[in-house]
């Protein structure tokens, strides 16, 4: 017997472990919802790939979720919001959400009147997607983007209070601070690590962002606007697969998650190909 919408997983993918931080946000605000997680591992970082890259690989995560049964599709990846998010909008028939929106909402809403800082990957950077959306308010001299590459593996390193840290948040965030940002938009779903350096280094004034709050806040609204909220008292189960399962995963995916994580399951490349050219009758999708 199928399972009723409200039942079914919700789905969340990422080209890393970085949606982690996301899967926990969302689990923390949802404890009851089923959660099925798959990090593309075998083709990290998708931050230093090209826009059409970005958007197959993300329609082959996406497409994966979906056979899995899942009622919603959480884009945990921030370069694939800026490149794939209206692509996979047009061509699933279910709810589809990407980090960017909800960030850019949330820092229209918090700042008080600018400058705005964002920073990310180089890809996410050059999408230019978070300055669109905060143009809706501010001059483009108001938006200062910036992209912070080292953040990346000193966030997976584990390296939170290290002096690498404090030098590279030197080096990547004294002209935002200098330019009297009052708001900085964490861009990548790393960036929550980090954020106790980051807070220090920036000060009390300005308000951060954290890209994977915002996103876990946007999807229980848009699940209990579409009636697909889980009922259920029970703790959601959480699943995880990954393309490749990296040797630190253990370590590094408990620090992201905040507990440990007992079982991965592996999804080979051909599997993941494979699963973005099935016909599921979807939306749009005539590939």
């Amino acid at each position: 017997m199928a399972r009723p919408d409200t039942a079914r997983p919700i789905g969340v993918f990422d080209s890393g472990l970085g949606g982690l931080t996301v899967l926990r946000a969302l689990h923390q605000r949802l404890p009851g919802e089923d959660i099925i997680y798959f990090g593309d591992t075998a083709r990290v970082p998708y931050g230093t790939k090209g826009a059409g890259t970005v958007q197959a690989f993300a329609w082959q995560d996406a497409r994966f979720l979906v056979n899995l049964g899942v009622k919603m599709v959480v884009v945990a990846c921030n370069t694939a919001s800026a490149f794939a998010l209206d692509d996979l909008t047009d061509r699933l028939d279910l709810p589809v959400l990407g980090v960017i929106e909800p960030g850019v909402a949330a820092a229209l809403d918090v700042s008080r009147s600018g400058p705005v800082g964002v920073i990310g990957t180089r890809g996410t950077i050059t999408s230019g997607r978070y300055q669109e959306g905060l143009a809706r308010r501010f001059e483009p001299a108001q938006i200062l983007a910036r992209p912070c590459p080292l953040f990346v593996p000193l966030a997976e390193e584990g390296l939170i209070d290290h002096r690498l840290t404090t030098l590279a948040c030197a080096e990547y965030l004294t002209e935002l601070r200098d330019a009297g940002v009052d708001t900085l938009i964490l861009g990548c779903t790393h960036y929550p690590l980090l954020k106790p350096a980051i807070a220090d280094f920036m000060g009390p004034d300005v308000r951060l962002v954290d890209s994977a709050e915002t996103l876990a806040a946007a999807a229980a609204d848009r699940l209990e606007a579409a009636g697909l909220l889980q009922k259920q008292d029970n703790a959601g189960r959480l699943d995880f697969y990954l393309s490749d399962i990296p040797w630190t995963f253990t370590e590094v995916g408990a620090r992201f998650l905040g507990r440990a994580i007992d079982e991965v399951h592996t999804v080979n490349l051909d599997e993941l190909e494979g699963a973005g050219r099935l016909d599921l009758s979807r939306k749009g999708d005539e590939t």
